[in-house]
């Protein structure tokens, strides 16, 4: 089954002032992260404002991304919502809009045990064929639940198609414990900053939002890891992490979409009660990058 790996850029989710999905941003976005060479697509996640959306909204997010990729990098939809008879709806969905597999996030906000979030995940991948990969994402800081180890070995004895996990907790030890589940179990990290040392620990990259924004010095950290030149990859790694901090490592995807369009690429407006940075924010984050694209060696504009 297909895995993610690389840089997996977790995308935005463009709005028009009318607060609509802007499908034909979304389409251009698509196109610029896959020729800036990331390695894998995860539309409809935290930085896409997942549940912000709609399920009508969100499946056609899912076709845009996919259509327009044209399986030439792989696409996983993610599907997890506050019900769970909606995800899998989206995760049926996101078969028969050809996603090469799914992420479901674990349950939000209420309160789950350990034997709940086993049953959700279960019947979410069963929901599916088998050939259809699923990975179980765990981001405790915001969905106040946290997978353990031992669910996580209790889920896949009781399914074939989940092959991973991605985990956005800067906790090294958990991570070690996940790439220990299993032979082939795929670990992909979300701590932009740790994205180089992740990597020489064994997982197999970064699901990353500050890449949809940058591509860049990711993509860098990730080509030279893989030639074996570990003093390059943290030479990108140190720049990725400026600009990581910049852009506010995630905490606000309005520095997202403000980033994007001050390098030419239509990223659109935030859904409320989220706020688009005003103007007098946009001029200092378009002072603060065009010096740090200066000093590492990246365009501001998109070429």
């Amino acid at each position: 089954m297909t895995k993610l790996f690389g840089v997996t850029t977790a995308m935005v989710t463009p709005f028009t002032s009318d607060d609509t999905p802007d499908i034909d941003a979304l389409a251009q976005l698509t196109e610029m992260l896959i020729s800036h060479g990331v390695n894998c697509l995860y539309p409809c996640g935290t930085t896409g404002e997942m549940l912000r959306m709609t399920l009508a909204e969100r499946k056609a997010i899912a076709e845009t991304v996919i259509k327009t990729a044209k399986n030439r990098v792989p696409v996983f939809i993610h599907v997890g919502c506050m019900r769970q008879d909606d995800t899998i709806e989206l995760a049926q969905h996101a078969v028969a809009a050809g996603a090469q597999g799914i992420g479901v996030v674990t349950p939000q906000f209420f309160g789950c045990n350990d034997t709940e979030m086993e049953e959700y995940f279960v019947a979410v991948a069963n929901s599916i064929p088998t050939t259809m990969p699923v990975y179980l994402y765990n981001i405790p800081q915001c969905a106040a639940n946290d997978l353990k180890t031992s669910v996580i070995k209790n889920i896949m004895a009781r399914t074939t198609n989940v092959v991973g996990v991605k985990y956005s907790f800067a906790d090294m030890a958990r991570t070690v414990e996940y790439l220990n589940i299993a032979e082939g179990f795929s670990v992909l990290h979300g701590a932009d900053k740790l994205f180089a040392s992740m990597l020489t620990m064994g997982c197999d990259g970064t699901v990353s939002g500050c890449s949809c924004v940058f591509p860049e010095p990711y993509v860098k950290v990730y080509q030279a890891f893989k030639q074996g030149n570990l003093a390059e990859a943290q030479r990108w790694q140190a720049i990725a992490v400026r600009f990581g901090d910049l852009l506010t490592n995630g905490a606000n995807m309005a520095v997202f979409k403000a980033a994007l369009n001050i390098r030419g690429l239509n990223a659109g407006h935030m859904r409320k009660p989220q706020l688009d940075l005003n103007a007098e924010q946009v001029a200092t984050l378009r002072q603060a990058l065009t010096q740090l694209c200066s000093e590492s060696g990246v365009s501001l504009t998109l070429n």
